[in-house]
């Protein structure tokens, strides 16, 4: 029997191990020249922001985040890293952007004001945001140029660091079209910035799927997402690198454990949970695991998903509830109180990813790891 020794129902497991591993991967595949933004938005995609910055700091080259609070975190771990703000950045939340040293996108005329009217001698740091096609944020190229133009009267208070974009669909191995077409209209935004405006630090539009498809998208500067933390984009971009032969070797680096709070038999005909959705069939043998949606164990999960207990697989019966859920454990041996449960993970040579929930309850890998409540420890392994 293995016991929980963290003192705590339910926890992350943050394997350094496998975040090197796939930062070494997507090394290997950019030119030597190209830079690694981090991206560690939404609490580190679910697994946590503090505790990723500290473990890979030395690893990557710059941080990418989606507000001025996460960047501000970022530099509370790693004070000397450079961070961009990707999100939109509030007028009141500018200066502390400058007085951290924080770059961030920039696309509108209320901003450049807010910068000017600071009694600040720092110099403001910006990414201006080119529209390609996915239609958020940012500006056409040619509002792009004319918005660069006036910021450059004010040098000696903003310097316009990077200008970058993003793909609406570049996940789509089947038609590439669309993708290729935004890549062209950024490759054009890159050349007129350079013959209008000057040389710029930083250009950008690859996030994992176009870093792992498409080479001509690195530029200097990519934007490593969900890959970074052992996760595919898609399908599709997992079954075309499969085939390259630059292939990569992706790690999950995420494991989620429990517990088993309490063990018991119901006879057949007893029902399970809230709404009894689920019926006894025969006796049976069922575990009570400390976990519920409020965690982020979706309540899509109920009769549905399944867990490791000893290295065998444990089914979800009846409903969901906010802090705990009952698994069928009567074809398992051995199971005792305070068992290793894992949710996500592997136990014993068997797996459950986060892929395999998200196929479950209708939504993508990245919202399950997302979702799951910060509040629970991350411990480094």
């Amino acid at each position: 029997m293995q016991k929980n020794k963290f003192i705590t129902k339910s926890w992350l497991e943050i394997s350094k191990k496998a975040i090197y591993s796939n930062i070494d991967s997507f090394r290997k595949v950019l030119n030597k020249k190209t830079r690694i933004a981090a991206v560690i938005k939404a609490n580190a995609y679910g697994h946590d922001l503090k505790t990723i910055v500290g473990v890979i700091k030395d690893k990557i080259d710059l941080f990418a985040v989606d507000s001025i609070y996460e960047a501000i975190a970022v530099k509370s771990v790693a004070p000397d890293k450079k961070v961009i703000v990707l999100g939109y950045t509030l007028l009141k939340d500018i200066q502390l952007a400058i007085e951290y040293d924080i770059s961030f996108v920039c696309y509108n005329s209320q901003t450049i004001k807010k910068i000017i009217s600071l009694n600040y001698k720092k110099v403001a740091k910006i990414h201006i945001k080119i529209e390609t096609g996915t239609n958020r944020q940012g500006l056409e190229i040619n509002e792009a140029i004319s918005f660069a133009k006036k910021i450059n009267k004010y040098k000696n208070r903003i310097k316009i660091q990077g200008i970058y974009t993003h793909f609406a669909n570049i996940e789509d191995t089947l038609d590439p079209s669309f993708a290729m077409l935004q890549l062209k209209k950024f490759e054009r935004a890159v050349s007129q910035f350079e013959k209008k405006i000057g040389k710029l630090d930083y250009y950008h539009c690859a996030a994992s799927s176009a870093i792992i498809l498409y080479p001509a998208t690195h530029f200097n500067l990519v934007r490593l997402g969900i890959s970074l933390y052992g996760m595919w984009p898609s399908k599709e971009v997992k079954i075309v690198n499969s085939r390259s032969n630059k292939s990569l070797d992706l790690h999950p680096v995420l494991t989620w454990k429990s517990v088993v709070a309490q063990i018991k038999y119901i006879e057949k005909g007893d029902t399970v949970s809230y709404g009894r959705t689920w019926t006894a069939s025969r006796k049976t043998k069922i575990a009570v695991i400390p976990v519920g949606y409020f965690d982020g164990f979706d309540r899509k999960l109920s009769n549905n998903g399944r867990v490791l207990i000893n290295g065998s697989y444990a089914p979800v019966i009846g409903r969901i509830a906010m802090n705990m859920f009952m698994v069928d454990i009567s074809e398992i041996k051995n199971v005792n109180v305070e068992d290793e449960v894992v949710i996500i993970g592997k136990q014993k040579g068997k797996l459950i990813t986060a892929d395999e929930i998200a196929d479950k309850i209708g939504t993508i890998n990245y919202e399950v790891v997302c979702r799951i409540n910060p509040l629970l420890p991350r411990i480094v392994v």
